[in-house]
């Protein structure tokens, strides 16, 4: 039986590694950045909240809305309450209240040969 759009996704999704690299180009499309694309399928806005931890300092949370059956493309460097330093490791975990997915993108246009990588996070109930 194919799942129908409300069981679409998870609750919690962690996405280890985070690396937002300084430099690169200057253009906003093409600067250095990572993006949490984040897809609701279902007939619910997701209240999702997102705690970004670090290594030398306290974890920091924001709380990000995803209409129904919309996506929503998140730039850590948008992060503002505080900002996401770049040069800077962190991971990322995403709570929602309802079932969402979650896919990690980072541009890297550090060098001419511009990298794009991109993964589903991972993923439990």
């Amino acid at each position: 039986m194919a799942a129908t759009p409300k069981e679409i996704g998870k609750r919690v999704w962690a996405i280890a590694e985070g690396w937002i690299p300084s430099g690169g180009f200057t253009d906003r499309a093409l600067m250095p950045h990572e993006t949490a694309c984040i897809l609701n399928a279902g007939e619910c806005d997701a209240r999702i909240e997102l705690t970004v931890f670090f290594a030398d300092r306290e974890p920091v949370r924001y709380v990000l809305t995803v209409s129904a059956r919309r996506t929503r493309h998140v730039r850590f460097d948008d992060l503002t309450d505080p900002p996401v330093p770049r040069d800077t490791d962190y991971a990322s975990l995403f709570v929602s209240d309802v079932p969402v997915v979650v896919q990690h993108t980072r541009l890297d246009s550090r060098k001419a040969e511009i990298a794009l990588m991109t993964t589903v996070a991972y993923a439990q109930d």
